[in-house]
């Protein structure tokens, strides 16, 4: 799951400033099947947070998937490292890798795996 920058021109319903883009856009948030096929999308506002309405996303697809008997896997950028996105998954079953953002005790403890040997 992961949200992407859609850039508009004129005005454009729904369309506003986003600081981090740097431009006049829509928030779309997608979630991909392992096949690369979408499997549900949200046009946004361009100012709206990357996680902003993760659950009108994810809810439909958990859905489809509860009554099958398979392995069940999650990816998400750092924007979905949110503690009720956690609970949601592991009450569906799921195994999820979710990027931590940055953050000062994180770089700390991991500094010395990010060290490039020289050469």
């Amino acid at each position: 799951m992961d949200s992407s920058v859609s850039p508009t021109h004129g005005d454009q319903e729904g369309s506003a400033w986003n600081g981090h883009f740097d431009c006049t856009c829509y928030h779309p948030s997608f979630l991909f099947n392992q096949f690369g096929m979408m499997e549900r999308c949200a046009l946004r506002n361009g100012k709206v947070h990357s996680a902003d309405g993760w659950r009108d996303v994810l809810e439909p697809v958990i859905a489809r998937y509860a009554t099958r008997d398979i392995l069940r896997f999650f990816r998400a950028d750092a924007a979905y490292a949110i503690p009720a996105v956690y609970a949601r998954l592991e009450e569906a079953g799921y195994f999820y890798a979710i990027r931590l953002p940055a953050n000062a005790v994180l770089k700390d403890k991991s500094a010395h795996r990010l060290t490039r040997p020289v050469r």
